[in-house]
């Protein structure tokens, strides 16, 4: 059955993310441990993906989150005023002078360059989004009051405690009952899942959202770590990116969860930090549609370009482009925000259009 999110026609917002935003210190072309000096970024991969669709492609979007209402907080408040996302769903917690009730997420992260990997670590214990709980959050006035085109979340911020995932089902279930479509990217983080009984777990809790998705999104590795489905002649090092392989993996994903309307998955070798093939695979209505492969992609940062492509593919089914349009907007959208530092997209629309039709990167005068 085609995917048709309801129109704007009475809605305010076109995407209502759910998740953690966290301060990144990004070393720039150091390393964390070496460094003297440190760029600051917001980020979070539910958070990045509504960024994207404001930013980039011009959408209305909110977040649903929560800090620790101090100096730090305040500073990822000023940052998510840049990106122009709405805050009024945003709950503020009370500081208590050194972050032992609740403190904000930081997260270090080094971009590598060649045979050098990236590496990110993150500050990220008793943050005040870990601690939400069922209840805390009015549904009714997001999804009833405001309403919303689309809601999505996902693995990342499942992963935070044992309670976001009951906060994540209840926003699920109060936007599928409003007709919103409901988005959910895998996002596997081992070390988020590692207090909370790893790999087992985390597979059972995203099986037990899964039945509430429309659209699930994943990297060539989280439908195996994060939801069980194995990519059949694949090594771990995912360097074999065949595109059968990966139909035969989303048939048997769509057979099990009959519910889902969408899945779309992108694929990474990573040939060295700087060099990376990169496509997409999206199966839509019983059909599987392919993003133009871009090997050999020189990267900057590569730290959200999976959630660029997930801005990029909702864009396309939020205004009705079709499957095909969707996941080449996607890819395109998470090349090029890979090109900048950050997690978040620096893209304009324009210039996703040039990728996708092959524009060549001459200087533009």
């Amino acid at each position: 059955m085609p995917l048709q999110p309801p129109s704007k026609d009475g809605r305010r917002w076109d995407l209502v993310a759910l998740g953690e935003v966290m301060l990144r210190f990004d070393p720039g072309e150091g390393r964390i441990h070496t460094t003297r000096e440190f760029r600051v970024w917001e980020g979070g991969g539910e958070y990045n993906v509504a960024r994207g669709l404001k930013r980039c492609f011009g959408l209305d979007t909110a977040l649903v989150s929560a800090f620790a209402d101090n100096p730090v907080g305040r500073l990822v408040q000023d940052l998510i005023y840049q990106g122009g996302v709405d805050q009024s769903h945003v709950r503020w917690v009370k500081y208590d002078g050194v972050g032992r009730a609740a403190r904000n997420g930081l997260n270090f992260v080094e971009r590598g360059f060649g045979v050098r990997a990236g590496v990110g670590c993150s500050d990220r214990g008793h943050t005040a989004v870990s601690q939400l709980k069922p209840g805390d959050v009015d549904w009714r006035a997001v999804f009833e009051r405001d309403r919303a085109r689309w809601f999505h979340t996902g693995g990342i911020f499942c992963a935070l405690s044992e309670t976001t995932p009951l906060v994540a089902r209840e926003a699920m279930a109060a936007a599928r009952a409003s007709g919103a479509i409901v988005s959910f990217d895998l996002n596997y983080r081992e070390s988020l899942w590692r207090g909370f009984g790893g790999h087992a777990v985390a597979i059972g809790v995203n099986r037990g959202l899964a039945p509430l998705v429309d659209v699930l999104i994943g990297n060539e590795e989280d439908f195996s770590a994060a939801l069980g489905f194995d990519v059949e002649g694949v090594s771990d090092q995912f360097a074999e990116l065949e595109r059968s392989r990966f139909e035969t993996m989303i048939a048997r994903v769509v057979r099990e969860f009959p519910n889902l309307q969408a899945v779309a998955v992108t694929l990474r070798h990573a040939r060295t930090a700087t060099v990376n093939d990169w496509s997409a695979l999206c199966w839509h209505d019983g059909r599987f549609f392919e993003a133009a492969p871009r090997a050999n992609l020189e990267i900057l940062d590569r730290i959200g370009g999976g959630d660029s492509f997930a801005s990029g593919l909702i864009y396309g089914f939020l205004t009705g482009r079709g499957p095909q349009w969707a996941v080449d907007c996607g890819a395109a959208h998470g090349a090029l925000a890979m090109t900048t530092p950050g997690d978040t997209s620096m893209a304009t629309l324009p210039e996703v259009e040039r990728v996708m039709r092959g524009g060549a990167a001459r200087v533009t005068r």
